[in-house]
C-alpha cells in the first residue's frame, strides 16, 4: 500500500490549509463541470471510467451510477479511504505509473494532475494504453504563463513561482517557506500551452481546448472553477466592473494569446489521433 504524503493538508495551522479545505468542499461541484465537457463527447452511462489522482473522489461521485464502472485511482491512502463505497467504484491506492490492471476506458480524467508526474511525455505515452481507440482523456492543469497564476502561483499563492522548475522549488523556494514540506512527492512543475501542445503532438493526440466553457462557468457556477482567495476576489472585482459578457465575448478555444497567457487553468480534451493509411 502506497501513502503518498503526510497529510499536511489537514493541518489547520498551514498557511494553503483554508484553500486546500475549500477544494475540497466544493470537490464535487467541480466536477459537475469535469462531467459538462465529457458530455459533450461521451455519454455519461454504460461507460468505463479511470480517474487518475482522484483525491477525496469529489469528481468521480458525479459518475456514480449502475450502468457505470470506475476505476479511482489514488496514491494517498488516506485520501482514497475517505472516497464513497459504491458497486460500481473501484479503489486502488498505487503509484499512477504502476497501474495493477490492464483494462482500457471510455474515458480516463486527468483533473489537475499532470503538472504533479515528474514527466508529463512519458506518462501520457503510458496512460494511452488504458484507452480505447475511441476513447477520450479529460486534462485540466494550471497554466504556468498565465499573468494570475504569475501573480499568485495556484499551489503556493506566491508570486512568480509558477515559472519555477521542480528542481527550482526544491532547492530555493521550500527550505524557506515551507520547510515542513521538503519530503512531499507531489511538487507541481506547470506547463505552459506550447510546452502541453508539443507533449500532445509526440504522443500522437489531437486537442480541444475549453475554455468558452469555462469562463461561462465561472460567471455562472464559480464553485466549479475557483476556490483560492486571490482569484474569488478577482472575480468579485470583475463583477463589480460589470465585465461578464465582455470576456465571455472575448473568450475562446484557439491556441493564440488569450490561452498563452491570461487563462490560469486549461481544460483539454484528448483523443487518439486517427492514423492516415
Amino acid at each position: 500500500m502506497s501513502t503518498g504524503n503526510n497529510q499536511h493538508y489537514l493541518d489547520p495551522t498551514h498557511p494553503n490549509y483554508l484553500r486546500w479545505k475549500r477544494s475540497r468542499d466544493i470537490s464535487i461541484e467541480r466536477g459537475k463541470f469535469v462531467k459538462s465537457i465529457i458530455a459533450k463527447y461521451k455519454a455519461i452511462t454504460n461507460v468505463k471510467i479511470l480517474d487518475i489522482g482522484s483525491g477525496f473522489g469529489g469528481t468521480i461521485q458525479n459518475f456514480l451510477d449502475s450502468s457505470n464502472i470506475v476505476y479511482s485511482v489514488e496514491i494517498d491512502n488516506f485520501k482514497l479511504s475517505t472516497q464513497p463505497q459504491h458497486p460500481s467504484l473501484k479503489k486502488f491506492n498505487c503509484d499512477a505509473f504502476n497501474l495493477p490492471f490492464e483494462e482500457q476506458f471510455d474515458v480516463i480524467i486527468l483533473q489537475d494532475f499532470i503538472e504533479h508526474i515528474e514527466n508529463p511525455e512519458k506518462y501520457l505515452l503510458y496512460i494511452k494504453k488504458f484507452l480505447k481507440s475511441d476513447g477520450i482523456i479529460y486534462l485540466s492543469t494550471p497554466n504556468k504563463l498565465s499573468i494570475f497564476n504569475l501573480l499568485a502561483d495556484p499551489h503556493w499563492g506566491f508570486p512568480f513561482v509558477s515559472i519555477f522548475s521542480r528542481k527550482q522549488l526544491r532547492k530555493f523556494f521550500i527550505p524557506v517557506f515551507r520547510r515542513l514540506e521538503k519530503n512531499r512527492v507531489d511538487i507541481a512543475e506547470l506547463l505552459s500551452l506550447n510546452s502541453l501542445i508539443k507533449i500532445f503532438n509526440q504522443n500522437g493526440f489531437s486537442y480541444k481546448l475549453h475554455t468558452i466553457e469555462a469562463i461561462k462557468a465561472l460567471f455562472e457556477s464559480p464553485q466549479q472553477i475557483i476556490w483560492s482567495d486571490f482569484h474569488l476576489f478577482l472575480l468579485k472585482i470583475l463583477k463589480k466592473l460589470k465585465l461578464e459578457k465582455f470576456l465571455i465575448k472575448l473568450s475562446n478555444n484557439r491556441t493564440g494569446i488569450l490561452n498563452k497567457y491570461f487563462t490560469p487553468t486549461f481544460y483539454f480534451v484528448l483523443s487518439k489521433k486517427i492514423k492516415n493509411h
